[in-house]
Formats: structure tokens, sequence, C-alpha cells
């Protein structure tokens, strides 16, 4: 718990303070955001507001839980580095993407799949990770090769096909998620402030899902040598670890978004939102929440869905459309609302869709019956 508090306000108070020096540093070395001539005519004014804000709260949020564990005395865990990992690893792949964009004044940096490229070599080797390094007291992984709901699905596990084949299924498995997760992200950062508090509500939730894992889990006396609760108990690995790089996360965004809100002073850029994407995929796979980040990461869900169905319906009718322009936010942008109504309402959305994920996690534990003997 003091690791927690102590980590998560040190990354709020890092970011909040230290915000506009970055500001200042961007904009003396010229990393401005340079605005699509096709999208709405509003933005054109953020031309030139600083871009790649997404290293300060991914330092925030680094520097945040070494100190927390320092002041609270207690060790590092490797289910945390790789969460960082994977949150850095897709941050540098953004923050490729951002620089080519600053240096060529244009709105595209990385080719699409040279972007995809990045996304999928960070994430095989967070899979192969993941899939070793067994904690010599309770001999789990750090994540599972079982494909999880809201715990693993006994029936669903990969090593079924055999330990190659497996293995070569769950990498597939954790590519899908990451770049998934870190392209929703993406997608969804194109208002003031309105990816940071999606990605503030849906990062918050794994705060409570590592907290309720760790009290519940398989290895705490008080839960296997009870018979009401030994068979629901989690097989998480240092799942209250996973809590507190959550809450640094959230911390360092909270301090971001002081700075990031309408009208933003910065943006997160795609160092931001790619290296999001990749700790909610990350927290999600660790806590062996697979299919749950569906409605964890809901509005990311539709805001992509949006562009597909677009693009979609665009080449099958020939030029028509359904949205006067994707992804969604804009279409609301193009109807008259105004940009903070639309990321307000959004952050709703997304609320909403947290609410519905964290009840059916708890509802599953809260409902479970005992196995007939």
């Amino acid at each position: 718990m003091i690791a927690l508090m102590a980590g998560a306000a040190f990354s709020l108070i890092f970011t909040l303070l230290t915000t506009p020096l970055f500001i200042k540093l961007f904009n003396r070395i010229g990393w401005g955001q340079f605005i699509r001539d096709d999208g709405p005519q509003s933005h054109h004014a953020k031309r030139g507001t600083p871009t790649m804000g997404g290293i300060v709260f991914i330092i925030g949020a680094v520097l945040g839980y070494l100190f927390g564990h320092l002041v609270a005395g207690e060790p590092f865990t490797l289910v945390a580095f790789l969460v960082i990992f994977l949150m850095v690893g897709l941050g540098l792949v953004g923050f490729l993407d951002d620089f080519l964009k600053t240096r060529n004044q244009r709105s595209l940096g990385l080719g699409g799949w040279s972007k995809i490229a990045g996304q999928v070599i960070v994430a095989t080797i967070f899979a192969v990770l993941a899939m070793n390094f067994p904690d010599p007291d309770t001999g789990l992984t750090p994540a599972s090769t079982v494909i999880s709901g809201v715990r693993d699905i006994p029936w669903l596990d990969l090593m079924f096909f055999g330990s190659i084949a497996g293995a070569i299924l769950f990498a597939l498995w954790v590519n899908v998620i990451v770049v998934s997760a870190s392209n929703g992200v993406n997608v969804a950062d194109g208002l003031d402030g309105l990816a940071t508090g999606a990605s503030i509500l849906a990062i918050s939730s794994y705060i409570f899902i590592g907290f309720w894992q760790n009290n519940q889990s398989c290895f705490n006396p008080n839960v296997f040598q009870d018979p009401d609760l030994a068979f629901k108990c989690y097989q998480v690995r240092d799942p209250l670890d996973l809590a507190v790089i959550a809450a640094c996360i959230v911390g360092s965004l909270i301090g971001f978004l002081w700075w990031n809100t309408s009208p933003a002073q910065i943006f997160m850029g795609d160092t931001g939102s790619l290296g999001l994407g990749g700790a909610l995929a990350a927290l999600a796979l660790l806590s062996r929440t697979d299919l749950l980040l569906v409605l964890i990461g809901g509005l990311f869900l539709i805001v992509t869905g949006s562009v597909i169905l677009q693009r979609a319906y665009f080449k099958i009718t020939k030029g028509k459309r359904i949205f006067l322009m994707s992804p969604l936010h804009h279409h609301f942008e193009l109807k008259g609302w105004a940009e903070i109504t639309v990321v307000v309402r959004f952050w709703l959305i997304a609320g909403l869709f947290i609410a519905v994920g964290v009840g059916i996690f708890y509802l599953e534990w809260a409902t479970a019956k005992a196995p007939a003997l």
C-alpha cells in the first residue's frame, strides 16, 4: 500500500510540475504537431502545439514505480517491469513516428506496415519473456498460455496443441491484443484530453483488479485454507504490484491531463498513445483478464471500429460514407458539438463500459459455486 500511494503521488507531482518545462523544451527544438489538411477546420489552430508528451508521463510512471518501492523497501517484480517494457517499447515506436512527422512536417510518420512491424517486434519479445521465468515459490510464469476471460479458461489452453505450436499461438494471441490495444488508444487520441482521460479510467480498473486478485490469491493462507474461498481464488503472479504500476501510470496521466485538457498545451503524440495501449495490453495479459479488455477498452474499440466501418463502406459503395468523418469523435465535431462536449461524453461512455467490465469481474467471483464432489 505504501509503494502504491508513494509511487502514484510521485508520478502525479512529477508530471504536474515538469510538463511546463517539457513544453518549453519541445517548443525550442521544434517538436510541434502537424495537422491534417482534411481534418476539422477548428484543429488548424492547434498546429505547432508541442507533441510527444507521452515522454513526460512514461518517465513519470517509471520513476514513480521505482520511488514507491524504494520508499516502501519492497522488492521490484518481473510483472511490473514487463508492463514497463511494453509501455516503453511501444512508446519508442511511437516516438519514431512522431519524430518523422515533426522532421518532415507532414501528418504521416512511419508507414502503416512499418509501425505494425515495430509493434509486433516489441509484443513478441514481451510474449517470450512472459512465458518464461517461473516464480521459484509459486511456479507461475508472468502470463499464462491459457486464454482468459475474468480468469484463465481451462479448456482454452493453447498448450493443448503442443509446446512449440502452443508457444507460437500464444505469441500470436499476445500480438493481437497488443496491436489492437495500442492502435485503439492511438485512434482515440484526436481531441484534447480524450485519450488521456479514457486511459485514466481504463487503467484505474486494474488497480481494483490487482488489489482484489491479491486479497483472493490462491497463495494467500487466509484464502486457500478457507473452503468457502479456496475454489474461487486467483492464480496470478504478483497482482498487488500490477496494481502499483497501474496506480503510477494513472497518477502520471492525471498530472499530464492538467496540461493536456482543452485547450491542450501539449499532445501525447503516438509516443504516448502507443505506450498507453501497450500498458493496457500488458495489464490485461498479466492479470489474466484478456477478454475483459474488450469492455475495459470499450471506447477504444468503438472509435477504431468506426474507422474500419467507414473505410469498408466507402470501398463497397465506391465513395459513400456512414460518418461525416472518422474516427467517430470527429463526426460529432462536424455535426456542431463543441470539442469539450465530445470529450466529456466519450469519457462517460468509457466509464460505463469499464463499470460493466469491473462489475462482471466481481460478479464472476461473487456468484462462483464450489465444484461438486
